[in-house]
């Protein structure tokens, strides 16, 4: 078996198993659960601290959690009463 340009490929593939890399597991507890490491450390905070965002996941989980409510119920909230936080908490926290 030889290449286009004439060099045999430095590793034959095994028919048996085509699998030629391995994985190594990751172990959970090295592993820093507040690093991704794609993006960095995770924000654990809104954008803006004053106004929610509701077209960004991130701002919705986070004030979600904050508000102990849904994402849809926070949703309806936004579309009710608008983005800004002191609204919206005035708004959920009414008593029912």
């Amino acid at each position: 078996m030889s290449k286009p340009n004439g060099r045999k490929p430095l590793i034959t593939p095994d028919p048996a198993n085509p699998i030629i890399a391995t994985a190594v597991p990751i172990d959970n507890h090295t592993v820093d659960p507040d690093y991704d490491r794609h993006k960095g450390p995770h924000i654990k905070s809104p954008h803006d601290p004053k106004e929610i965002n509701p077209k960004m996941a991130s701002d919705i989980a986070y004030w979600s959690k904050e508000f102990n409510v849904t994402g849809d119920q926070l949703h309806e909230a936004i579309r009710v009463h608008g983005t800004h936080v002191e609204k919206i908490r005035a708004a959920l926290h009414k008593p029912a």
